[in-house]
């Protein structure tokens, strides 16, 4: 879901780029700076990601502004890279969108957090929940982080933006849930789907492209 021009107005536009805001200053006071900096590879990763998100997003379906449907991909990023650069990175497809017209400037604030805070916090919550609760297996990581979670994350982006556009009376609800929220059961799987073959091959061919997967603990002391 997107905000497009002129579709949020109202005071919850100031809290929204607060909070925003404070999101993307805990992501850049928490990213591995140094890491990255000396890590060309890394650097080449990490926009190569950026970009691979914008042309996700760019491809869209929907039929009243602000209830279209896209793939997110943020969970795969949450588990390449945990949730600080994730979130940046998402951000800077977000604001390449914008520059390119694809996004407004008024919905940029409401679109980082229904689209990328929430989910990726929700990502990095089940990846959080696994680590400490479940046993350290390459398949419960692979099915309930990338698979569920990616699910997970794809239904709390879209109810979070049509809890949004309830609030603000964009739409009625019966509006929004004829039109968006009766279908998030259908987005979920596809998203499940392909963050999980994502992180598959990535899993098993390219282990150290991922940030959150030690393949000695989960592989190798199986």
């Amino acid at each position: 879901m997107s905000f497009s021009e002129g579709l949020l107005s109202g005071p919850l536009q100031w809290p929204l780029h607060l909070l925003y805001l404070l999101a993307l200053a805990v992501s850049v006071w928490r990213a591995p700076w140094k890491v990255l900096v000396s890590n060309a590879r890394l650097q080449h990763l990490l926009m190569g990601a950026t970009v691979v998100l914008m042309l996700m997003w760019s491809m869209r379906a929907g039929i009243s502004p602000g209830l279209s449907i896209h793939f997110l991909g943020v969970t795969a990023l949450t588990l390449m890279f945990g949730w600080d650069l994730a979130v940046l990175s998402a951000s800077l497809a977000l604001l390449g969108m914008t520059l390119l017209g694809k996004e407004s400037w008024d919905g940029f604030a409401a679109n980082g957090i229904c689209s990328i805070v929430i989910p990726v916090l929700v990502s990095y919550s089940i990846l959080q929940y696994v680590e400490r609760k479940l046993p350290k297996n390459f398949f419960v990581y692979l099915f309930l982080c990338a698979f569920i979670g990616a699910g997970v994350a794809s239904a709390s982006a879209g109810l979070s933006s049509a809890l949004l556009l309830w609030l603000t009376d964009v739409y009625s609800w019966a509006k929004i849930e004829h039109e968006y929220v009766s279908y998030l059961p259908l987005i979920m799987f596809p998203e499940g789907l392909l963050n999980g073959i994502l992180m598959t091959g990535m899993m098993v061919f390219l282990p150290d492209w991922v940030r959150t997967f030690d393949a000695k603990v989960y592989i190798d002391e199986q």
